[in-house]
């Protein structure tokens, strides 16, 4: 609490019970917070003699040394090293040596044994329950057993036991159901029903404020001695205790059932996102979030309901994506991100074996990045704070010997350490399977091939949902290089501050690796009028100090985006490999955010294929696979080919194919629905479009999804991106043209007319 001392200008203890060793040391400053580096005497030895001290005062009936002032006490301790017996020389100085011979043998034994000088020879408190003095209450105080964490290899439930009789254990229950969670639980509802604890420390006079006039000395020397100023009690040791009134949380939560404690987990009788909750919650539920997260009620159903399923993890993984869906509690939001993000295993085993402290060539860089990285925040710009960001970071570093330290990293790391501050091995491990999902290779030595083929995607995202903003950043030569490297390498870590980051990832941690674009796109939509009027130099001064983003609505944005994007538009060949099996594309397959399924599938002959990068980036509009058309057109796939699960009606958004191959081509075979506007006279010298059959059907589906089709690449592409600058939106490209699809037997020609 005090970093062994550093933090405060008081020696830890009282003097009387202090360990002879423990005064010997003296107080011992240290420039760093790093503990492994300090001699440390102080420990559970040292507690026994503390407790030797107190077992003599309770059987003599008196405070020791009363007599004696500080220096005193803490000389006469040290001279206890030249005596033969302690518990002797103790007794005579109090005057008290008939009442220590009328004590029983095993009293003045176990006092011996606590009150011995030398730290080597004094017994461990395990040792000490092995005496003969608690042989006979020892039975009846059950073995402690450290409860299992929620990530580690023990079996958490090998030491669950239940008593015999189930009869009694009704009984035992305790009707103060606020008294069964958690302190920190606790503390948190307080606080969220109004508690105040500087207020309280105020109204207790432990806080005390001095105007500062007040501080002034009497006089001063030349020299700067001053004189005249009282020691400010402030800084020194105030051991009172202050108990916080829970009558105001308790009248808060004095509506609240038993059954609000112990939802059942299994009782899904709603078809609510929210089946655990009662129709007040339900109705709370579709109140802005930051009103919920301020809403007591709401938060202990929520914190109570996460810890359930917090507690089942693995097991409970698909109920914990559907909750988190709903909202996440700002309590349990660290678990639940880890629980996201899929870690697992001995993750404390793995932290604790990799090297935080030999040298390596980043550290340089890490000292001059950490100050700098979201030191608003008063934990992150703690001395411990610091030293906690350097070990995280470090060990992922000398984890990930095949990636480097980009800046930037800092700033991923931020989240995930102020969520997880007392705990850096799951900050360490959130932090690990966060990467390789959302920045895969974006931390090689050379990453600028990710890098620009991830801006190239974006761009063409840009222009797949708002063609006049995109057409007109590209024209002033606005192009993402110059603003969104920093928006993706840290995945918005380095512009939004942490509470907006919160409710942000609580919705990316849902999306698959292409949910990022979609953020961007929302992120300039904000921001659209303010692009469009101007030119080149006042874009680059508007995001050089990003305007405030209203995140709820960038949220909001980003779901609507990514639901009308198809999933192969945003397809990367440097992104993360799909896993062969993918046990978690249940978990999402069914939720109100993403229509689609968040895993990548595994790749088939109707996949997207890899081009090379100049020519994605001669693309304006994004590709989309035969898979991904087939799907959209619900079209029946015969033979050997297999699409994805089938989405909703009511989800899909309708699309318009456009065949702009010639005329003759288009009556040998064609998609079932699509048109044909052959490309050598779809459009005039002017760059407008021709007037033909089609041409009213082609405006009436501005707004949907357009897919153009075609057997030469360079047409389709020079088409679709005609069609962009008339500012058409959702104007997509067929991978593979149309030779993609007949194979698959889904062509059809028209009945010859008689």
């Amino acid at each position: 609490m005090t970093a062994y001392g550093d933090d405060v200008d008081f020696p830890i203890g009282y003097p009387s019970y202090l360990a002879p060793e423990v005064i010997a040391q003296g107080i011992f400053k240290t420039s760093d917070h790093v503990p492994s580096e300090k001699p440390l005497p102080s420990g559970p030895k040292s507690d026994v003699w503390s407790l030797g001290i107190i077992l003599f005062e309770l059987c003599v009936g008196r405070k020791l040394f009363q007599s004696l002032d500080i220096s005193e006490r803490l000389k006469f301790l040290l001279t206890l090293d030249c005596v033969d017996d302690t518990i002797i020389v103790l007794a005579e100085e109090h005057g008290c040596l008939d009442i220590i011979k009328e004590l029983p043998e095993t009293v003045i034994d176990l006092l011996k044994k606590c009150l011995t000088f030398h730290p080597s020879k004094r017994p461990t408190p395990d040792e000490l329950m092995q005496d003969n003095v608690f042989s006979e209450v020892l039975p009846l105080y059950p073995p402690f057993i450290k409860p299992a964490s929620l990530f580690s290899s023990s079996l958490r439930c090998a030491d669950l036991t239940l008593p015999e009789d189930i009869s009694q254990l009704c009984e035992d229950i305790n009707s103060d159901y606020l008294a069964e969670r958690s302190i920190e639980e606790v503390y948190y509802l307080w606080c969220l029903a109004g508690g105040d604890l500087e207020k309280e420390l105020v109204n207790k006079e432990i806080i005390r404020s001095k105007p500062p006039i007040c501080t002034l000395p009497n006089f001063l020397f030349e020299d700067g001695e001053s004189f005249g100023q009282g020691r400010d009690r402030s800084s020194l040791l105030d051991d009172t205790t202050v108990t916080l009134s829970l009558c105001q949380l308790r009248n808060r939560l004095k509506d609240v059932g038993g059954e609000a404690f112990y939802p059942l987990l299994e009782d899904d009788q709603s078809n609510l996102p929210h089946s655990n909750s009662n129709n007040e919650l339900s109705a709370a539920a579709t109140l802005p979030l930051i009103i919920r997260e301020r809403d007591t009620e709401y938060q202990l159903n929520r914190i109570i309901l996460f810890d359930r399923l917090l507690k089942a993890y693995p097991y409970k993984k698909n109920q914990i994506w559907k909750e988190a869906r709903v909202d996440i509690p700002p309590l349990m939001r660290g678990l639940t991100w880890a629980a996201l993000l899929g870690v697992e295993g001995a993750i404390h085993a793995k932290y604790d074996a990799i090297d935080k402290d030999t040298p390596i060539p980043t550290d340089r860089q890490i000292e001059v990045d950490i100050p700098r990285c979201h030191q608003y925040d008063e934990l992150l710009s703690s001395p411990e704070g610091h030293a906690k960001f350097r070990r995280v970071l470090k060990a992922w570093v000398v984890s990930h010997p095949d990636l480097v330290y980009w800046q930037g990293l800092d700033s991923l790391c931020a989240p995930f350490l102020y969520l997880n501050f007392n705990n850096e091995a799951l900050a360490y491990a959130c932090m690990s399977a966060f990467i390789p999902k959302y920045l895969y290779n974006f931390f090689l030595k050379d990453n600028s091939h990710v890098i620009q083929e991830y801006l190239t995607v974006f761009s063409q995202m840009i222009a797949f949902h708002d063609p006049e903003l995109s057409n007109h950043l590209n024209e002033i030569g606005f192009i993402p290089d110059l603003y969104a490297i920093p928006w993706f390498l840290t995945m918005f870590t380095h512009v939004f501050p942490l509470h907006k980051i919160f409710h942000l990832w609580d919705t990316l941690l849902l999306g698959n690796s292409s949910f990022p674009f979609c953020i961007g796109v929302a992120i300039l939509q904000q921001l659209r009028d303010r692009l469009l009027a101007n030119g080149f130099n006042e874009c680059i001064l508007l995001f050089s100090d990003l305007p405030e983003i209203d995140i709820e609505r960038c949220v909001r944005e980003s779901i609507n985006l990514f639901c009308w994007t198809p999933k192969s538009a945003t397809y990367r060949q440097h992104a993360q490999p799909p896993k062969p099996t993918s046990d978690s594309s249940g978990v999402r397959s069914s939720t109100p955010y993403f229509p689609t399924e968040c895993p990548d599938p595994p790749k088939t002959d109707l996949s997207r294929e890899s081009i090379p990068l100049n020519d994605l980036k001669s693309e304006v509009s994004p590709r989309i696979s035969a898979e991904d058309l087939i799907d959209l057109c619900e079209l029946t796939v015969t033979g050997h080919f297999k699409t994805p699960t089938k989405k909703t009606k009511s989800s899909k958004p309708k699309l318009l194919v456009v065949d702009i191959r010639n005329s003759e081509d288009f009556v040998r075979g064609h998609i079932s629905g699509s048109i044909n506007i052959p490309f050598s006279t779809a459009f005039t010298a002017e760059g407008e479009l021709t007037q033909g059959p089609y041409t009213a059907m082609l405006q009436s589906f501005k707004g949907k999804v357009i897919v153009i089709v075609g057997n030469v690449a360079k047409h389709t592409a020079v088409f679709a991106a005609h069609l962009v600058k008339m500012k058409y939106p959702r104007i997509c490209i067929l991978d593979g043209g149309i030779n993609k699809i007949k194979p698959t037997g889904l062509l059809t020609v028209p009945s010859p007319q008689i």
